[in-house]
């Protein structure tokens, strides 16, 4: 899919179009300072979360009559495509909810506004300098970053107290060799330490890479290439040494989506279950009653750090009211709402006073604790910064991970591959 939609913004109408209306931009019309109705592409759809988000903007509506706000619905299967046609026939939404990743192409278009002056300091200082980079493009600030998601291990109580294994704290996160030796305690026959569901294993891969510098794309002298040394190994052949040495991880898991293994992983067949931080929502809606789960920390190599890719809010460049947008977007996300926000999608809140707030509330319970410590290990990565990344993925490195992970190639050849793709796609 974003192969096809590089391919038509690459058409020379379309071009031209975006070049006429970024010209435009220069000579810009006065903003609105009277009475204004902003409408606010949301995609929203998780039923605490949408509820969440039309409950803010109805008491924002009450409170503000000389700013209403119109709540339109969005879908994330479909947000690219409606806001590349409605950016390019002059009716984009004022405000639009989205992701980091998805921003830079839209600002390289002069479609979104630079919130730089706009955003209140207080406000800035709430959310930590790499998070914002990751919304920064050419020295603009296209969006404010508010949700991150984050990779932890989930774990089943019972099987560890069982193994003797201790419950890690949110600050004393295991590394990569007491996660694999504790996966091997938890194997034994009809049991598997761990189930790696890597039916799309790319962006896995390279968040967790980060954990030993593994950077894969290189930037050099304003061409991106890929490089593939031990940083970029380490983890698919810690992954790799699992499932076939170690023989601590289920082999079939590995063409599971992120969701298939919950059946054995509730049924006692796996011990720990790596995923995303939004998983816990699914142990609250479909664990067995007695299923006692916890959640430990993202696991550590020379670093924690993972890969950045924020929810977001960005004002269109063509909206006559962005200081108006812009005072709703600070209510939006204060630190109360931002936390109803996190807890609606299960994901990590950008602010430290929501992320405070939330562990509060919460107690830290649901793994809430981990959730919000989380946050200080996102950063923002290499790859996602490399505009041919998409194409590499899905072309070179989706396949060459799944033949590495059914033991098809080795580490070199996988190497290899990956390198060799990326001087086919990035030209």
């Amino acid at each position: 899919m974003n192969i096809n939609r590089r391919s038509l913004l690459a058409l020379p109408g379309l071009v031209a179009t975006a070049a006429f209306l970024a010209a435009c931009g220069d000579d810009k019309e006065p903003e609105t300072t009277g009475p204004v109705k902003l409408r606010f592409l949301s995609l929203a759809w998780q039923k605490e979360s949408l509820a969440a988000n039309k409950q803010i903007v109805d008491d924002w509506n009450k409170a503000n009559p000389d700013i209403q706000i119109e709540y339109v619905q969005g879908d994330w299967n479909s947000v690219h495509d409606q806001l590349l046609t409605s950016f390019e026939g002059g009716d984009a939404a004022d405000i639009i909810h989205y992701e980091s990743a998805a921003l830079g192409e839209f600002a390289k278009q002069g479609y979104l506004a630079d919130l730089s002056s706009l955003i209140p300091a207080d406000f800035k200082a709430e959310i930590s300098d790499k998070v914002w980079q990751t919304v920064t493009v050419d020295g603009k600030v296209v969006g404010v970053p508010f949700l991150l998601e984050s990779q932890v291990v989930l774990a089943n109580k019972k099987l560890l107290d069982a193994a003797g294994i201790t419950v890690p704290a949110a600050n004393a996160p295991w590394t990569w060799d007491e996660f694999a030796a504790n996966a091997k305690k938890l194997t034994k026959p009809g049991q598997y330490g761990v189930a790696w569901a890597l039916k799309s294993p790319t962006n896995r891969v390279m968040n967790l890479a980060l954990n030993y510098d593994g950077a894969f794309f290189y930037e050099e002298g304003g061409k991106w290439t890929v490089k593939v040394g031990d940083g970029e190994k380490a983890v698919p052949q810690r992954i790799h040494d699992m499932v076939y040495v170690d023989k601590s991880a289920s082999p079939e898991a590995l063409s599971f989506g992120s969701t298939d293994p919950l059946p054995g992983f509730f049924g006692g067949k796996y011990a720990m279950l790596p995923g995303s931080i939004y998983l816990r929502q699914q142990m609250i809606e479909q664990a067995p009653k007695d299923f006692e789960w916890v959640t430990l920390p993202a696991l550590k190599g020379t670093s924690q750090n993972q890969a950045a890719n924020p929810q977001t809010i960005s004002i269109s460049e063509d909206s006559k009211a962005k200081t108006q947008a812009m005072k709703f977007i600070a209510n939006f996300l204060n630190a109360t709402n931002m936390a109803k926000l996190a807890h609606g999608d299960w994901l990590v809140p950008t602010g430290k006073a929501a992320g405070a707030q939330l562990v509060q509330s919460t107690q830290g319970k649901q793994g809430w604790d981990v959730a919000v410590a989380s946050a200080d290990t996102l950063v923002q990565a290499p790859f996602q910064r490399a505009t041919g990344y998409p194409e590499w993925k899905s072309k070179i490195a989706t396949p060459a991970l799944q033949q590495y992970f059914a033991n098809k190639i080795s580490i070199d050849q996988l190497a290899k591959t990956l390198e060799d793709g990326g001087k086919q796609v990035l030209k």
